[in-house]
């Protein structure tokens, strides 16, 4: 579905929510959804052309899928670097790893498969020090979080608007024996983050027009000798953030392409 401008992206987002849709991905200027098979279709379609008359709008049937059939054998081992992570049906495959992440799928949460999170998971590892406290900005699953303390972070604060991540976030933490040491707040990251700095790492795999709106409340919130790493960012889009951090009083200190995907560790100016 392609859509125009910020301007209407939300009320385009809430009248696919209110239509069912359990999540919503955005991919530059398109939206990737789905919605259940007994949703009402033409209400549907009405109603995002309410919230913008130009939307363009293309739909297929996906047939039945069985999510808890479906969903398991697609999501594999991954291993980056000292960490890797695996679906609590795949832990004996990682058992000689340093780093062991066990991270239960859940619809649109980080398993470490995509490019993002694995270029964080890579950063990280030169960056988490023994006794370090953690802010993971739109945690999903909690993967990030989970890592960092397996890292030897003290402690790690998962924030995590979407109520639907929050559980599987509370259970990945438990899964891994580190509940004590992660803790998972639901609430936007803008308005959290102030209030549980200062950290010495901030993680903020998000999109980037949300990078670059955090900047500013990133760098408040760091400890001295702090750094960040971001991600969620088009390498397509690497100098306009580039110059967007530096306004925000950010240098970049190391990155990393994968694919399409620029992630990068960034430290106080």
């Amino acid at each position: 579905m392609h859509h125009a401008g910020d301007a209407t992206r939300e009320a385009v987002v809430a009248a696919l929510v209110h239509a069912g849709a359990p999540a919503v991905q955005e991919l530059d200027e398109s939206l990737l959804t789905h919605v259940p098979g007994d949703a009402d279709v033409a209400a549907l379609y009405a109603a995002l052309r309410a919230a913008d008359a130009t939307v363009t709008i293309e739909a297929r049937d996906a047939g039945h899928i069985d999510v808890a059939r479906a969903w398991p054998p697609a999501v594999g081992v991954q291993r980056i670097g000292r960490v890797a992570v695996a679906p609590p049906w795949r832990a004996a495959d990682i058992a000689d790893a340093e780093c062991r992440v066990i991270i239960e799928p859940a619809m649109a949460f980080g398993t470490g498969e995509h490019e993002t999170t694995r270029g964080v998971l890579r950063l990280m590892q030169d960056v988490v020090q023994p006794g370090d406290t953690v802010i993971d900005l739109g945690a999903g699953s909690a993967i990030l979080s989970i890592a960092a303390v397996q890292l030897g972070a003290e402690r790690a604060i998962a924030i995590e608007s979407d109520p639907q991540a929050i559980a599987n976030a509370e259970q990945n933490a438990a899964a891994n024996g580190v509940a004590d040491r992660v803790r998972v707040i639901e609430g936007d990251a803008r308005v959290i983050l102030p209030l549980v700095a200062p950290a010495r790492v901030l993680f903020a795999n998000i999109i980037s027009r949300v990078v670059v709106e955090l900047a500013p409340a990133m760098r408040a919130a760091l400890a001295p000798n702090g750094r960040a790493v971001v991600s969620g960012i088009l390498a397509a889009e690497r100098e306009a953030v580039v110059a967007s951090l530096g306004e925000a009083g950010w240098l970049v200190h190391a990155e990393h392409i994968e694919g399409e995907w620029w992630s990068s560790v960034i430290a106080p100016r």
